[in-house]
């Protein structure tokens, strides 16, 4: 099933214009992140921001949030005045299931501790059309990745871990409560335009060696501190040798080494991806602008002038 396929239409009908207008306005070729970032401005720019030191007014195009987190997020929300969330939005009941004795009865145990909080979500995301998954629906991150994650859109979530869509050439950030009510209710979404840092992979994994592996490299070099404020992009035929789920994986655990998030381009892998989870026509939309959700080509021949 695709979900908000009318706004992933609308968003890769107006991206061409957007990432030329941005080559025009930086007067030079575009990171990947600098693509989605300037595609999402929540109004037009005619001066260039500065990384690590403009704020920006972004507009995203999803909200996820868990279960935890999202209590606050919607109690406020309601306050808002607002008879829709004017962007899609989902509530995922996977936090407050406690690992214990085994799933059936874990989660049986979750549902009755935690019955008024389900009934709230569910029957205020009912209101508002939110998207809501029970509990025992799965875990936050992997059904975003398999249901609402898609190349080149922007989305933040109620979760530290909201990154790991970036296995599908998405910035996805984890942000507090009320950052996702602003966004819910058709604000700008505020953001110091963030830093980058380039990680170009070469050759092929092989052996024992998993994407996991990588990132816990990349942590090792860049300490739990050395992302702090950057989007951590990745690229070369080593990222484009890996599948979606390694790539959300390494993603995914860009949040420990403080990363803004972390971001794949648009390959192979991915549109397959996409099409085994249902979602061809995602898959074909984004093969008609597939050189706007990649790097340009000079960033690939010398990356060190771009991140």
């Amino acid at each position: 099933m695709v979900f908000d396929i009318d706004m992933i239409k609308k968003l890769y009908a107006a991206l061409p214009g957007k990432v030329e207008a941005t080559r025009k306005l930086l007067g030079r070729p575009l990171t990947l992140a600098e693509k989605i970032l300037y595609a999402h401005l929540y109004e037009p720019t005619t001066t260039p921001y500065e990384r690590g030191k403009s704020y920006v007014e972004f507009a995203p195009d999803r909200v996820a949030m868990q279960d935890a987190t999202a209590q606050m997020a919607l109690l406020q929300f309601m306050t808002c005045g607002r008879n829709q969330v004017a962007v899609p939005s989902t509530v995922h009941c996977d936090h407050l299931i406690q690992a214990k004795t085994g799933a059936v009865q874990d989660l049986a145990t979750a549902i009755d501790t935690n019955k008024e909080v389900y009934d709230f979500l569910s029957s205020i995301s009912d209101k508002y059309g939110i998207g809501f998954w029970k509990p025992g629906a799965g875990i936050i991150h992997q059904v975003v990745l398999e249901n609402y994650a898609f190349p080149g859109g922007m989305m933040i979530g109620t979760d530290s871990h909201t990154p790991n869509a970036g296995g599908l050439g998405m910035l996805a950030i984890g942000v507090g409560g009320a950052d996702a009510v602003d966004v819910m209710a058709g604000l700008a979404w505020e953001l110091k335009m963030p830093k980058l840092i380039g990680v170009k992979l070469t050759g092929k994994l092989s052996g024992w060696a998993s994407p996991k592996d990588v990132i816990l490299r990349v942590a090792g070099i860049l300490t739990v501190k050395g992302g702090t404020g950057c989007i951590v992009e990745y690229f070369g035929e080593g990222a484009d040798s890996m599948s979606a789920t390694g790539k959300g994986t390494i993603c995914n655990m860009g949040a420990e080494i403080g990363a803004t998030c972390s971001v794949f381009a648009y390959d192979k892998g991915m549109s397959e991806y996409l099409k085994a989870t249902s979602r061809t026509e995602v898959a074909e939309l984004a093969d008609g602008v597939r050189e706007h959700l990649r790097p340009d080509d000079a960033v690939y021949a010398d990356p060190a002038k771009f991140y």
